[in-house]
């Protein structure tokens, strides 16, 4: 079969591999939509560990085509999304319930071959049955929305209290509407792209605003009532966005570390001033007992206002030059379609 492949050192290439092999509880999938992300990016220009040589893809909706002989649960022709995330259930997090932070995880299309391919084989339990209907790239959105699901139960945020976003990409976005869902407000992008604020505020946001913007304080002030945001939110991934963040919280405030900056990224904050205004600064990593809500949420949010690019399997250079410029508001590869349709 076709499939994408991470060699290592920055090498993507398009190979003939064999295709998977099925074991008993495991379900072969034909992969109709794969999300390309910034961990795909992070993965190829080695910022993020992986295990070369792996098929790329790890946001993935597909139809199920075979099933091993102990599968209980899908059957041929099922729609599903892929949970990827395999964990070893014998370490102190995965025994008391913090699966995400288990130090020998393995994840499709990181560790271990992903959806980038003409076909897909992993564990029943990892794939998620979907209403027929759904349109598989918001399937395939399933996992991003997971982790933005998780990111909300870190913030906890109770409604009514102002929150800011800082970016405007697909992750933005969706933390965007699941802080309307949540009844915060106002809820604030902060985002530099135009085009991006407008995608903001047709998906929830209240206020999008220019952080170059020369009268940024006054509008936060504003937005505020002077006392700064209760909650702030990095979906970029950068040291200097959390000490922005820190700038303009409120006293209490949650601070939430969602982008995944480089490694070796370093952001100044002081710690008497985290001491004097009681911050709470959170990490938020992966999708732990999410991916089945999210995929009850797919309904409930703006999919639809994503301007999306979709690429064949011979087009993953072009795909990944998209992803980086920031062409498309989200980029996917379809494994099915010979060509590019965009």
């Amino acid at each position: 079969m076709k499939a994408v492949r991470f060699l290592g050192s920055g090498r993507v290439s398009v190979d003939d591999i064999p295709e998977p092999l099925v074991g008993a509880f495991d379900v072969l999938i034909e992969p109709l939509a794969v999300g390309v992300c910034g961990t795909d990016i992070h993965i190829v220009e080695g910022d993020y560990r992986s295990s070369p040589p792996v098929v790329l893809g790890h946001e993935v909706c597909g139809r199920v085509v075979a099933t091993g002989e102990s599968v209980v649960a899908l059957a041929i022709g099922d729609l599903v999304t892929v949970e990827p995330h395999l964990y070893c259930g014998v370490c102190i997090y995965c025994q008391t319930g913090k699966l995400n932070m288990c130090p020998n995880r393995r994840a499709p299309g990181v560790h271990l071959d992903g959806g980038m391919a003409e076909l897909l084989a992993v564990p029943e339990t990892l794939a998620y049955l979907l209403p027929p209907s759904t349109p598989p790239h918001h399937g395939a959105l399933t996992e991003p929305i997971a982790c933005a699901v998780h990111a909300m139960d870190r913030l906890a945020p109770a409604s009514g209290l102002p929150v800011a976003i800082f970016g405007a990409g697909p992750a933005g976005v969706i933390l965007i509407a699941l802080s309307a869902l949540a009844g915060t407000h106002p809820v604030v992008s902060i985002e530099p792209r135009a085009h991006r604020r407008a995608l903001a505020l047709r998906a929830g946001a209240d206020i999008a605003i220019d952080p170059n913007d020369s009268d940024f304080g006054k509008i936060v002030d504003h937005a505020t009532s002077g006392n700064g945001f209760a909650y702030v939110v990095d979906a970029v991934g950068s040291a200097r966005i959390l000490e922005s963040a820190v700038e303009i919280a409120s006293r209490g405030a949650k601070i939430l570390v969602f982008g995944v900056s480089k490694p070796e990224d370093v952001a100044a904050i002081s710690p008497n001033d985290v001491y004097a205004r009681e911050l709470s600064i959170l990490g938020s990593a992966l999708n732990p007992f999410t991916h089945r809500r999210a995929a009850n949420l797919l309904p409930s949010l703006p999919l639809d206002e994503l301007h999306c690019g979709f690429f064949g399997l011979d087009d993953v250079a072009d795909a990944l030059d998209a992803q980086r410029a920031g062409t498309f508001d989200k980029v996917f590869v379809t494994p099915q379609e010979k060509t590019s349709a965009r």
